[in-house]
């Protein structure tokens, strides 16, 4: 879960909702530059986190905060299999992007573990028999990758809160396409990227958070319990091209 400090405890967001913020983002591109079969390509970015389940998981700091999931540095293969497994019931190119995202997050790992590299390298050998299934070529592959990417980390960017002060440009990554994309926050607090990279001029895209005032559990469960019947309130953001 992506776990930001707020006035009054903590503003929470689960990934499968951050992943639901990514997909309205990818359904706005501009349609003569989108990446091909887009539907699936959406789904994969819709499901890319399903397997985070915040309230069955031991989400607690040693301090007994909830946990951000940057803290979690465990990299539990099996979970990650599992994914990987689950994606392939909605298609061989949503089982591509998904294990091609696996990949991106994990081969910065590469070397900490034998078992580690064996399944990176199943990964990738995964990924060269998909691609001959579907027969497309690897530069398709990676830029329909590069699309869900883009929209993955603008989708954090806003979900995290970090989004600069003082209307200073921050890169979210390059696209489909190969331009780097950078976005920032008016003074009428308007988003902006450069270039812009959707179908209509003006866009609002949304994501629901819980607010809990207690910062500190005992347990999981008592955080999991706490959030079922936490606040939630709709953020939202508007972007509008420059």
């Amino acid at each position: 879960m992506i776990v930001n400090q707020d006035e009054q405890g903590w503003e929470i967001i689960y990934h499968r909702a951050h992943a639901l913020l990514a997909a309205q983002i990818a359904a706005h591109w501009n349609r003569k530059d989108t990446p091909v079969r887009l539907i699936e390509t959406v789904a994969a970015i819709s499901h890319h986190d399903d397997l985070e389940r915040e309230w069955e998981e031991k989400n607690l700091t040693p301090a007994g905060a909830p946990l951000d999931f940057t803290l979690d540095k465990n990299t539990d293969l099996q979970k990650l299999r599992k994914l990987i497994t689950g994606a392939r019931y909605r298609g061989r190119w949503v089982a591509m992007l998904t294990s091609m995202h696996t990949s991106f997050l994990n081969e910065g790992k590469r070397g900490e573990s034998a078992e580690l590299d064996s399944f990176l390298d199943e990964q990738l050998e995964m990924q060269k028999q998909l691609r001959k299934g579907l027969q497309i070529n690897k530069q398709e592959a990676e830029q329909a990758y590069a699309f869900m990417q883009w929209c993955d980390r603008l989708s954090l960017i806003l979900c995290q809160r970090q989004l600069p002060v003082g209307e200073r440009a921050l890169e979210i990554s390059k696209g489909p396409n190969g331009k780097r994309y950078d976005v920032l926050q008016l003074s009428d607090e308007r988003i902006t990227v450069t270039p812009w990279p959707f179908e209509e001029e003006d866009l609002t895209v949304n994501v629901e958070a819980a607010y809990l005032s207690q910062v500190q559990f005992d347990s999981s469960t008592a955080l999991a319990e706490a959030l079922q019947t936490a606040p939630i309130k709709t953020l939202k953001w508007t972007f509008a091209k420059a």
